[in-house]
């Protein structure tokens, strides 16, 4: 098929849906100990191999008994049990309980076989041998019973979930141990540049540091890849179509920074082109920072080409790298994090454009406001100094002081 045309620029959602449309990963399946899956995607729904609890359990401190024996007690008139011992944490009572008696039970604890309820220590009162019931309790109070928390069968978890402390937790409270994962996507990264040097190094008059790479590295870790350093390239076709060949070859996914603007050392689209077809689906999206952005498939994997510039990478990535990793994992779309905020300035835009605003978050006379954090996208420090991101809609013509706005946090 024919590239895009250069610069047709489309909002970023458009552009991903015409890169989903021809980008079908089918990720493998790796099986790991739910204690190694932290942050991993479940490839595969997770059923209750037993039910839970496995035993009748008391939800508090007390004593054990039958429900009846305490009808109609109360501080004037209390019942009277005696105390026939006490069942110790993970262990299981070596009789039923008989009637007239009860037994002392700690919370987590099970309960014997005759025994129905629970009654709370704080409403009895030790006599002797005997415990005097200030109340009475109904059947199963204070008692979990088997199968409450979960059914043999049940459905714990599905295919998609992200694997969280709790999840895991439950998983292994549940005897799972061992779920079916998304292999972690491998996310090639490439910057390109005369003028880049490795962090360590230090420039001369003329260059600069590559953090691109080490940023970029950063936010695919966060999402749940694993990411592939590839060097830097120099501004030469070969050099960089080498690089950029391996990484790809390696990789599921290839990023490439530098070299989308319209210069005379633009090779990216000749490299992206020369990896494969369909090749670039998309150059231009209708945001801001991140304008001359690359979307592309080639030989069935993505590859995305960011402008150079550090603040432009990271934001355009976390508008479109990041969703592509979700759809590699098959998660949906995370809650965003994000609070209401009084916009502090004016903040313009051009009309078929959506911005991405970094603010820094402000209490003033008890009211939340949202301050612009101007900068050019050279400076990365513009970032450091933000507590979050503000989007100014496309075609709204910008935002006026005052206007309450969403900001989503780091």
């Amino acid at each position: 098929m024919e590239s895009a045309e250069f610069f047709n620029v489309q909002p970023v959602a458009q552009a991903l849906q015409t890169l989903l449309g021809h980008w079908q990963p089918a990720p493998d399946v790796e099986l790991l100990d739910p204690r190694e899956a932290r942050a991993r995607v479940l490839a595969r729904d997770v059923h209750a191999p037993e039910e839970m609890p496995a035993f009748p359990r008391s939800t508090v401190d007390g004593y054990a008994l039958r429900a009846a024996e305490s009808f109609g007690a109360s501080p004037a008139l209390p019942a009277l049990l005696r105390v026939a011992g006490e069942l110790r944490m993970g262990e299981a009572a070596d009789e039923a309980l008989t009637p007239g008696n009860a037994l002392l039970i700690h919370t987590g604890g099970m309960l014997p076989p005759g025994a129905d309820a629970v009654i709370m220590l704080e409403r009895t009162q030790t006599l002797g041998d005997d415990v005097e019931l200030l109340a009475p309790v109904a059947p199963g109070e204070n008692v979990l019973q088997p199968g409450e928390d979960v059914a043999r069968g049940a459905l714990l978890l599905g295919a998609g979930q992200t694997l969280r402390a709790q999840e895991i937790g439950g998983l292994l409270a549940a005897g799972v141990t061992h779920v079916s994962v998304r292999v972690r996507p491998r996310v090639a990264i490439l910057s390109s540049g005369d003028e880049l040097l490795p962090p360590e190094a230090t420039p001369a008059p003329g260059q600069i540091r590559d953090i691109n790479a080490h940023t970029l590295a950063a936010l695919v870790s966060e999402a749940g890849g694993t990411p592939l350093h590839c060097g830097i390239a120099r501004d030469d076709f070969d050099d960089y179509f080498d690089r950029a060949q391996r990484g790809h070859a390696a990789a599921d996914l290839l990023l490439l920074t530098a070299g989308s603007s319209v210069s005379a050392r633009d090779l990216t689209r000749a490299v992206i082109e020369r990896l494969g077809a369909p090749g670039v689906l998309q150059h231009g999206l209708a945001v801001r920072p991140g304008k001359p952005t690359l979307l592309a498939v080639c030989e069935g994997k993505a590859v995305i080409g960011l402008p150079g510039n550090p603040v432009s990478a990271l934001l355009v990535a976390r508008q479109v790298l990041l969703p592509l990793l979700r759809h590699w994992s098959g998660a949906p779309p995370p809650p965003v994090a994000g609070v209401r905020a009084v916009l502090g300035s004016n903040l313009a835009s051009a009309s078929g454009r959506e911005d991405t605003v970094p603010v820094r978050l402000l209490e003033r006379d008890g009211q939340l406001l949202a301050e612009p954090v101007f900068g050019k996208s050279g400076l990365i420090f513009t970032l450091v100094g933000a507590d979050g991101l503000l989007q100014v809609p496309l075609d709204s013509g910008g935002l006026r002081a005052g206007t309450v706005v969403e900001v989503q946090l780091f």
